[in-house]
């Protein structure tokens, strides 16, 4: 059976863009997300690349639905699960700290942080047991540098780069390769989720200059998994040309 890759956030974005490009390089796939319509449609697409598709669908904010969702996998699944990508995550309202509301703070601190630890626990054991494994955690450039109005955002993110140092000293007696990728400006559906479904505003952050695409974060995290099994990636930082940090864009 060819090996399994488990991809949180799998139904958009960089999560959705990364499974069919795994997809087309022979690998099985493991899909979490919480959207089953969307989870549904992914995998009738992917049926044509003639691999195994399971589809799991789950919030990683819910410890107990995460280790539910991972127990009921096919134990020949389990035992073939190589690499994980940790993707699932989001921003949520931007503005001074005093301002900010707690629901937010607590989605974007249960999602980016606790949801990767949820997930992450639940897995390792597989990834130990399966042997040239891999996790791959998907932090940001609001993990590298901290903006006016992205404080907590920006703290779950340093929390992320943070954890895959802390896994990776954890794991690397267990041949467990970990690599943390902060991408910079991308036009997903990052902006439209921070500004609440607020188009105008979501579309504004792209003006003028070429933003990365998911396609360039999953051919990314592609170049990263399919190193030998001697090297790894540890820490990638990716940015479109014209952004050269967090808040400095060349606007044409």
């Amino acid at each position: 059976m060819a090996s399994f890759v488990f991809i949180t956030g799998a139904t958009s974005g960089f999560g959705e863009a990364t499974a069919r490009i795994f997809a087309q390089n022979g690998f099985s796939l493991v899909l979490m997300a919480r959207r089953e319509e969307r989870l549904e449609k992914l995998k009738a697409a992917l049926s044509s690349e003639n691999v195994a598709v399971e589809t799991l669908c789950c919030d990683v904010r819910i410890e107990a639905d995460v280790n539910k969702a991972v127990e009921s996998l096919p134990e020949n699944v389990k035992n073939n699960i190589r690499i994980l990508v940790n993707n699932a995550g989001l921003a949520v309202g931007r503005g001074p700290i005093d301002k900010g509301l707690t629901d937010d703070w607590e989605r974007m601190i249960d999602t980016n942080v606790k949801g990767l630890l949820y997930v992450s626990k639940a897995m390792i054991p597989f990834l130990k047991a399966n042997g040239n494994a891999q996790i791959i955690n998907i932090a940001s450039i609001a993990g590298k540098e901290v903006y006016a109005g992205g404080n907590v955002y920006c703290a779950t993110k340093h929390a992320v780069d943070a954890l895959s140092q802390a896994m990776r000293i954890d794991l690397v007696e267990y041949g467990i390769k970990v690599t943390n990728i902060a991408p910079g400006a991308a036009a997903t559906e990052f902006s439209i989720v921070r500004f609440k479904g607020d188009s105008k505003t979501a579309d504004a952050v792209y003006e003028g200059y070429d933003p990365l695409l998911a396609q360039d974060i999953a051919e990314t995290i592609w170049f990263v998994a399919s190193r030998p099994a001697h090297v790894t990636i540890n820490d990638l930082t990716i940015m479109p040309t014209a952004q050269a940090a967090a808040t400095v864009l060349w606007k044409k």
